[in-house]
């Protein structure tokens, strides 16, 4: 299986909580491959969004992630990342915790 073949439309996928995710947090599936672990998703998170207790984040598959709309702190760099940054990170890359003060959108994109 692969990724659905899709021309230009309006996703129509409802916002849900991802699994183990905090409050505020949400994200709209656009196209996936759940055999294969390839996904690709809008996810944001309210304003006041804080991931401090979920610590340092790290995950197996590459993650590639670019800021649509807001800011996003990460907690353990003391940086405030802005609406059209991107970050690419491999498998295991320690990333946040995380903070938001206004909201942000991301599109996310995932792989093995």
């Amino acid at each position: 299986m692969s990724k659905p073949e899709l021309e230009f439309h309006l996703p129509d996928a409802p916002w849900t909580a991802p699994p183990a995710a905090g409050p505020g947090v949400e994200e709209r599936v656009l196209a996936e491959d759940p055999e294969r672990g390839c996904r690709t998703a809008l996810v944001r998170w309210a304003p006041g969004t804080d991931t401090s207790d979920q610590g340092v984040a790290r995950h197996d598959f590459w993650e590639e992630v670019y800021l649509v709309e807001g800011t996003l702190h990460d907690l353990t760099l003391n940086q405030t990342f802005t609406t059209g940054m991107y970050a690419c990170r491999p498998p295991n890359m320690p990333h946040g915790p995380w903070t938001t003060e206004t909201g942000v959108t991301m599109l996310v994109i995932t792989y093995p």
